[in-house]
């Protein structure tokens, strides 16, 4: 693919890239006088007529096989024009051109807020409130995203709008809930990924593809949220690589103290350990019916009842089962490491500080997997490279240890 190639009826009017393109390559597109957004797949790769042996052929064609299974299957449960999807970036064609697979998007402005942090309570609610609703959209029809981060959510205002929503994007990695790839072809953010993910990544033979539901964004929601509201991640332990690991390891997990005690109490449940322990979309979008819950205080505020952040404690209580706690906990914070005097309000936002810088976020709307080449289509088959990006940044979320 260049710059002024035709595939497919679209002419590609911009030179490709791989920047935070995962195992892809894109570009921008025009057809019938209409921008796209191209993207060409680096792997898999369909057979060529004559190369390789008959098994090599027939092994290949069934990874292919089951690679446009599952985009043309979540492309016909999500389309453009659904009720509601409004805020769902998605796909409007897909196709293969001689070896090589290719998706496309409509061109879309993929700016996005740096730091949604700054925003006033009343703004993050309708702001977590868009992104909920659009989950729910596919949670409702049984689709896991996948690859639910900041980096594949843009948070937007329209001109004349009086609140910032969130669009979702970039599909490429989502599938049916309870019906994930292999462990070799799923792929996801290793800084995002659900306990139940992570350990179905590395091998861990105890946990199965139908355990990877839609409670895996539900996880990721959890700390998104969180991210949304501090500028950061909760913190957990720098010995793990991501959130994921420290919960799977019985570590906690440390809630900033300045949100809301409805608030810790909602991010605690979204990140327990036992997926059937969170929330749905649905009750994540409930639980935002206050914007006051939004609110980052100055001063810390008092923790949950543990009970009332696990969804199940009641369920649990009324069968006589013992309650098996969330492995999220709420430590509290070395003072040592926040000022001891609050800092001042900032002008506009009621009862809220100063917060950290949010992680940036750039790029086009797509995953950001190490840069990979193409592999020649006649190559031999072996063992496939695992798609899980690994990210090992924001670690101790505020940067306490």
């Amino acid at each position: 693919m260049k710059k002024g190639d035709v595939i497919g009826g679209y002419r590609v009017v911009t030179d490709p890239t791989n920047a935070d393109g995962g195992k892809c390559m894109w570009a921008f597109a025009e057809k019938d006088g209409t921008e796209y957004f191209l993207k060409r797949f680096l792997e898999p790769k369909r057979p060529r007529e004559g190369s390789g042996s008959a098994a090599s052929r027939r092994i290949r064609l069934e990874t292919c096989q089951e690679f446009e299974d599952r985009h043309r299957s979540i492309m016909k449960l999500l389309r453009p024009d659904a009720s509601g999807g409004g805020n769902l970036v998605l796909a409007t064609d897909f196709f293969h051109a001689g070896s090589t697979y290719y998706k496309v998007t409509e061109r879309i402005d993929t700016t996005t807020l740096d730091r949604p942090e700054s925003l006033a309570p009343k703004q993050k609610a309708v702001l977590l409130k868009t992104l909920g609703a659009s989950l729910r959209l596919l949670h409702d029809i049984d689709v896991v995203h996948g690859d639910l981060k900041p980096a594949n959510v843009l948070v937007q205002k329209r001109d004349g709008a009086a609140f910032h929503s969130a669009k979702l994007i970039d599909f490429d990695d989502s599938y049916p809930s309870g019906k994930p790839p292999g462990r070799d072809d799923i792929a996801g953010d290793s800084l995002y990924g659900a306990p139940e993910w992570r350990r179905y990544v590395q091998g861990d033979e105890t946990v199965d593809g139908p355990e990877l539901t839609t409670a895996v964004d539900i996880f990721a929601l959890g700390l998104m949220t969180h991210h949304y509201l501090t500028g950061a991640l909760p913190a957990y332990d720098g010995r793990f690589g991501s959130p994921a690991d420290a919960v799977n390891a019985g570590e906690p997990l440390e809630v900033d103290d300045r949100l809301s005690t409805p608030m810790q109490a909602l991010i605690m449940a979204m990140t327990a350990a036992g997926p059937e322990r969170r929330p749905t979309g649905a009750e994540f979008f409930a639980r935002l019916k206050d914007p006051e819950v939004c609110t980052l205080h100055t001063v810390p505020q008092p923790r949950p009842d543990p009970d009332a952040a696990d969804p199940a404690a009641s369920a649990d209580s009324a069968t006589g089962a013992k309650p098996r706690g969330s492995r999220v906990t709420f430590n509290p914070p070395d003072r040592a490491t926040r000022p001891t005097t609050p800092p001042p309000p900032r002008a506009g936002d009621d009862d809220t500080g100063t917060p950290p810088k949010a992680p940036e976020a750039s790029g086009p709307p797509e995953s950001s997997a190490p840069e990979s080449g193409e592999a020649p289509p006649d190559a031999p088959t072996g063992p496939r490279r695992s798609r899980v990006r690994i990210n090992l940044g924001h670690r101790t979320g505020d940067g306490r240890s």
